[in-house]
């Protein structure tokens, strides 16, 4: 039986001891290591202008977990929502989360998530699990093409042959493993965006708090933690770029964009084989790549994690009503999927 106590703090509100007893959950378990547990990613996302409110569980010993999260009307989310790739209570290792007592704290009616580690407490909560991929980038590029499937060991290869044809081109190709350059920051925002546009996706940057997060997130540089952009030129042109998070040893590959113009040098894969080439001199040993089936992501991985969709309530009619809702949006996604096939193959024909 848990015992102890349950109390909501704003971010603010936190004392010292707190956010140390926060880094030192997070550091004796190991499968907290992901940069979006890291006390630094909520202070950026609060300050940048979406209140961060941390649901703080006490007991004997101390603090027993902290779950850092969004209040949405009568919805509790995971901070960073909705654009952290990995969720999850600090916690020992050894502690299971009570998730219907940590939702009666907030007051709230429900607690969400989309990118949740499998955590024993949640099971009853969850909907659906994905792999979320990675990359062992441990001794650099040749220990990685050494360990990547067959078709990582290709696109690498090729991606060497493509930039050589793009120096041809356009000029000499520079990499910036670990750049300040606000503007190519901006360049990075610019091409995602068209990217949304482009594919119809919701567009992350049409709010300006996740601008100034990003921002905020590229001057960040404390305990390990920091905002990392990298970037490939090809002459004068931007080819490639990424903007990501990185605590320790671990970087997350959060928005990667390049030039639709030069696609046909394979610039996300010669973005890559850069950063492959980089990691031992950045001290990195594993790349995130975030949930999704991307087809360059099956390509490149050398192992994967699990995350989880779910909501908790102890609502039967909120459960009931979002369990209908959520087939009503499957069924939506599949017939409008269907459609697109249907005109391709007409324009084919």
């Amino acid at each position: 039986m848990t015992a102890g106590t349950v109390e909501v703090l704003g971010l603010d509100h936190l004392s010292d001891c707190d956010l140390e007893e926060w880094q030192a959950l997070r550091n004796a378990n190991p499968r907290l290591d992901s940069p979006y547990f890291h006390p630094a990613f909520a202070r950026a996302v609060h300050e940048a202008g979406t209140p961060v409110h941390v649901v703080v569980e006490r007991d004997e010993r101390g603090v027993r977990s902290l779950f850092p999260g969004h209040r949405l009307g009568s919805v509790f989310r995971p901070v960073g929502w909705p654009g952290a790739d990995f969720q999850a209570p600090i916690v020992r290792p050894d502690v299971e989360v009570d998730a219907l007592r940590l939702l009666g704290a907030t007051g709230l009616r429900s607690l969400e998530f989309d990118h949740l580690l499998e955590l024993p407490g949640f099971g009853p909560w969850i909907e659906g699990r994905r792999a979320s991929p990675y990359v062992d980038l441990t001794g650099g590029l040749d220990a990685y093409v050494a360990r990547a499937s067959r078709s990582g060991k290709d696109n690498m290869g090729q991606a060497r042959r493509k930039a050589r044809k793009a120096q041809e081109a356009h000029g000499p190709i520079t990499f910036a493993a670990d750049s300040s350059d606000a503007g190519v920051l901006d360049a990075v925002i610019a091409l995602k965006r068209a990217q949304y546009a482009a594919t119809g996706a919701s567009d992350y940057f049409a709010a300006t708090e996740r601008v100034a997060l990003v921002h905020r997130l590229l001057e960040t540089r404390v305990d390990g933690f920091a905002g990392v952009l990298s970037s490939v030129h090809v002459g004068t042109k931007l080819l490639a770029a990424h903007f990501g998070i990185r605590s320790g040893e671990v970087l997350h590959w959060w928005f990667p964009v390049y030039d639709p113009q030069l696609a046909g040098f394979a610039p996300g894969w010669i973005l890559l084989r850069e950063l492959a080439a980089a990691a031992p001199a950045l001290g990195v040993t594993r790349l995130d790549l975030g949930r999704g089936d991307d087809e360059y992501k099956r390509r490149a991985k050398t192992g994967e994690t699990v995350v989880c969709q779910g909501f908790v309530t102890d609502s039967r009619t909120a459960l009931v009503a979002r369990r209908v809702r959520s087939a009503i949006f499957e069924a939506a996604r599949s017939s409008s999927v269907a459609r697109r096939v249907h005109r391709a193959a007409r324009r084919r024909g």
